[in-house]
């Protein structure tokens, strides 16, 4: 019986200030049931012979089950960098979307086009990204103001919402309006995903934790990224994933626990830890 298996690593080079990861998914003889958590990005979903979908940004938990002998590839991007779309995104906001609803002929071609790569899912992959990449190009620069907000709220260096907005010259209003419209949640709710996937960075890579206040093992990396406490993980976690961070993390270093290498995703994500800003 063939396995499920799932290929993670970065895209390509011209790609890499908007996609955080893209991927390349097969399943085996039996379905395969699917745990999506929030990451604070959009994701596309392109199932080779199948219509591609969005997966707009998540505020919690969204179960998928994949059918048997489906191969996928796909494509995570960063918060707030997500192509242009007819809809804002606080309007898919924990929605799956076919994709032929947004971007219309252009999706049922670009659907063709995976289906018909002639090196199978790499060579899908490859066309996706090119898609991608014309896109952007011809979109012109993502919003700085955003990039800039969203690179302040990563866990490394904890800002205050009131200080970013005054950093950012604008109103604590007018930030959220920006980041709803571009990332799909409010900046709040951006930091606590960004703070969670920072812990699950972490935990992943195997990091050594600081032992800043005494604490080791998960809890302690749990406070090197803001947690105040064992409990304040657990709930986060439990709201994010659905499970607990043992259970989520049952694989081990390097894997989540469904056995997935996510290091291409989060080796990134952490090399941003160094370079991060000091709050103003």
């Amino acid at each position: 019986m063939a396995a499920e298996s799932y290929v993670e690593r970065l895209p390509i080079a011209e790609l890499r200030g908007a996609v955080r990861t893209v991927w390349i998914q097969r399943t085996g003889e039996a379905p395969y049931v699917q745990r999506h958590l929030p990451t604070g990005g959009a994701e596309l979903h392109f199932p080779v012979g199948g219509p591609p979908q969005l997966l707009g940004p998540l505020t919690g938990p969204k179960v998928e089950v994949i059918p048997p002998n489906t191969t996928l590839v796909g494509v995570r991007f960063h918060p707030g960098m997500a192509p242009p779309f007819p809809a804002v995104l606080d309007d898919l906001l924990d929605e799956r979307v076919g994709l032929d609803e947004l971007w219309g002929c252009t999706a049922e071609r670009l659907a063709e086009a995976v289906a018909s790569a002639p090196r199978g899912p790499e060579a899908a992959l490859d066309v996706v990204q090119a898609h991608l990449l014309q896109i952007f190009r011809s979109a012109g620069h993502l919003d700085p103001l955003v990039g800039e907000a969203v690179r302040r709220l990563m866990p490394w260096h904890p800002i205050e919402i009131g200080a970013l907005a005054g950093h950012l010259a604008i109103s604590t209003s007018q930030l959220r309006r920006r980041c709803l419209h571009l990332v799909g949640v409010g900046p709040k709710v951006l930091q606590r995903t960004l703070r969670f996937q920072g812990f699950l960075a972490l935990a992943q890579a195997g990091a050594t934790p600081s032992g800043r206040m005494g604490a080791d093992g998960l809890v302690g990396l749990a406070v090197d990224v803001g947690y105040a406490d064992h409990a304040h993980l657990t709930r986060e976690c439990v709201r994010l994933t659905g499970v607990s961070p043992s259970e989520l993390l049952r694989g081990g270093t390097n894997q989540c626990g469904c056995g997935h290498d996510h290091s291409a995703s989060y080796k990134p994500f952490l090399a941003r830890r160094a370079t991060a800003p000091l709050r103003p």
